[in-house]
């Protein structure tokens, strides 16, 4: 039955008349939830030095809180978009976490205090959540199989994006600061009282965006077909195929849909034996994007280049230089992930990050300084980039069956988030007690330990449908 169900299903990645425009036009706007997600969370870096001093944070647990408190909406956002999007639809969604992104952006930038500064952060955290979510699962949802690697990682690239925007916005709203500054001439200079308001409240221009662009998408065909809407789900599928495409992917769709009634996307369901290979497959993927410890270097940017000998003013522009390079190789995966697989390109990630972190670790432990720590910071990112930046989004948006896809994302979600709270409130507390280098040493342990969970558990997805895809885990 399942060879049976496999020969059913290679009629669609045949298709010749892909409405190509179309296609990424729709996946681009989706990705937008992207940008902002990258944005928001990397402005954070670039606005610390002053935020801080303004605020008065000192104490090594109340600036992870600051850092961190984000995770908290993350967390929340995650967890609800997965059964909110299987009740109410992708769209929805994905056109309130474009208004909430607005909110939260511009209040972030007008807090009076830290106690109000928190709150806002976590409004924007929640947009975040469901936006890292939603993006990635809306675009697989309506890609074909042979593009769904490249479709998937625009989602990716507006993330990286939206990274180096932050850092462009954040080094050009910087005034220079002298190498010599004392914490009180920060405090009071235009950096330190309106600068970092300005780098959170540019957020607004780019969520008002996505919010207005997000009317004009179709929902996806996918959720649809799996809601009854038959009818409208063949209509976007022949949109994007034609019409001989679209009668055979919602067989394809309708055929993992069958028993649908009786496995009803029930929480239970996703505990079930195959269910759970596949629940446990994308939660640690999850949770490696994260534990492989490159957001620290985004996120913490100013104390990585601080231990390795660079002032406040170096500090922003080298920020810049790791987005540019961040952006340049997530092309790169865009190039490799359809042609080379999923697999092949995350493993090279796991082994490279370990390598880099290892010698990063070393050069810390014997306090060298120099430019030569910002070509192996730069040498992570690219790494980071190309392989378990872009492809684990693209394996967590197609690695689950279709009728319990909003939830089993939603879990692989938060946990990432969870994972993400960890890693960037305990990386202060770590490099304080610690320091630079045994923190390091321990993210290339995790690396290496990815590299064989990859090797041992991941299936190659690439060409395949998503309903191709489902009988793997039969």
């Amino acid at each position: 039955m399942i060879d049976s169900a496999k020969e059913k299903m290679t009629v669609t990645t045949r298709a010749e008349h892909f409405d190509t425009a179309y296609i990424y036009a729709i996946s681009a706007v989706a990705a937008l939830g992207g940008l902002l997600f990258g944005y928001d969370w990397v402005v954070i870096g670039g606005a610390k030095p002053f935020y801080e001093k303004f605020f008065h944070l000192t104490d090594p647990s109340q600036q992870g809180w600051a850092m961190s408190c984000a995770l908290v909406g993350c967390l929340v956002g995650a967890l609800i978009s997965g059964s909110l999007s299987d009740r109410l639809g992708r769209k929805p969604l994905l056109i309130a976490a474009g208004l909430v992104f607005t909110i939260s952006s511009i209040g972030t930038g007008l807090a009076p205090s830290f106690g109000a500064f928190v709150p806002w952060r976590i409004l924007g955290g929640f947009a975040i959540g469901m936006a890292s979510s939603l993006s990635p699962m809306y675009i697989a949802e309506v890609a074909p199989a042979q593009h769904r690697g490249k479709l998937v990682s625009l989602n990716q690239l507006t993330i990286v994006i939206g990274i180096l925007l932050a850092q462009i916005v954040n080094w050009l709203i910087a005034k220079p600061v002298p190498p010599d500054a004392t914490a009180l001439e920060i405090l009071q200079s235009w950096n330190g009282q309106v600068g970092w308001r300005w780098m959170f409240g540019v957020t607004a221009i780019p969520s008002v965006l996505f919010f207005v662009s997000m009317f004009l998408l179709p929902e996806s065909p996918r959720w649809l077909a799996n809601n009854g809407a038959h009818e409208r789900a063949q209509r976007v599928l022949s949109r994007i195929g034609g019409e001989s495409y679209g009668a055979q992917a919602l067989r394809d769709i309708e055929a993992t849909l069958e028993d649908a009634n009786a496995k009803r996307a029930e929480l239970r369901t996703l505990f079930d034996r195959p269910m759970l290979k596949v629940l446990s497959l994308g939660v640690v993927l999850a949770v490696l994007q994260q534990w492989c410890g490159i957001n620290v270097i985004f996120n913490y940017a100013e104390e990585v280049f601080y231990a390795a000998g660079y002032n406040v003013s170096d500090i922003l522009f080298n920020i810049v230089v790791t987005g540019a390079v961040n952006l340049v190789f997530t092309f790169v995966a865009i190039g490799l992930v359809d042609r080379y697989g999923r697999r092949v390109l995350m493993l090279i990630g796991s082994a490279g990050l370990a390598i880099i972190y290892t010698c990063l670790g070393a050069l810390y432990y014997t306090h060298s300084r120099g430019v030569h720590m910002l070509v192996l910071v730069v040498a992570a990112i690219g790494c980071y980039a190309m392989s378990l930046a872009p492809v684990i989004w693209v394996v967590i948006s197609e690695i689950f069956p279709n009728r319990i896809r909003g939830a089993a994302m939603s879990i692989a979600i938060t946990a990432l988030w969870v994972a993400s709270f960890i890693l960037t409130y305990t990386f202060p507390i770590f490099n304080h007690s610690l320091g630079a280098a045994k923190t390091f040493w321990i993210y290339a342990a995790i690396c290496a330990a990815g590299f064989f969970f990859i090797k041992a558990r991941l299936p190659e997805t690439k060409g395949k449908t998503l309903e191709q895809i489902e009988v793997l885990w039969n």
